[in-house]
């Protein structure tokens, strides 16, 4: 059976760069998702044009439009860019120059031209869940996070906050904070008898 070998990690996107190349619906749909997620995002987008509704978009959040062709210089400072025009010679392009400038890329439909894929996410308050199907099927991350909308409790974010209050009440070493919080949490995630 094939393995998802990719790590997950949680990105502070506001401490980063974001660069996105492409002015047309796919970089309009990675924007909306971006900015869904991490609404305090820096993104520059480069692009001979732009649709109305990205316009609109980039007025919601940190976002530049520079109305250009790439050019190299584009990616000085930044720390992940996607890559969504629709002219595979300009997208192997960026992608080659961001792998020599050690920058995350993403090449959006392209897997092998892809550092880290933008699976699905479903965020209630300060939980985050994200879904990955190793770049195969985007609909599945799709129905996946649909799924977990739905499962996940509206209320999860005040049982987040109240542990961490709890949390701090706890005396002992680390290990047995952990210990503690393991035992009071455990029933959370039995399965409950019909």
């Amino acid at each position: 059976m094939e393995r998802n070998n990719l790590y997950p990690i949680f990105l502070k996107t506001k401490q980063l760069n974001i660069l996105i190349v492409g002015g047309g619906y796919v970089a309009e749909e990675k924007l909306t998702f971006l900015l869904k997620s991490s609404p305090d995002a820096t993104v520059t987008m480069v692009s001979p044009m732009f649709r109305k509704d990205t316009i609109a978009l980039s007025k919601t959040g940190k976002v530049t439009l520079i109305k250009d062709f790439y050019r190299k210089r584009y990616l000085k400072g930044k720390h992940m860019v996607i890559v969504t025009t629709d002219v595979p010679e300009i997208n192997i392009k960026v992608y080659k120059h961001c792998r020599k400038r050690s920058i995350l890329v993403n090449v959006a439909d392209n897997p092998p031209y892809c550092d880290f894929y933008m699976g699905g996410i479903v965020t209630k308050g300060n939980v985050k869940v994200a879904i990955s199907t190793n770049g195969k099927s985007p609909t599945t991350a799709k129905r996946l996070r649909q799924f977990f909308e739905d499962v996940i409790p509206d209320n999860v974010d005040d049982l987040v906050k109240n542990l961490n209050t709890f949390r701090k009440t706890i005396k002992g070493d680390f290990e047995q904070k952990v210990e503690t919080l393991n035992e009071f949490t455990k029933g959370l995630i039995e399965k409950q008898n019909p």
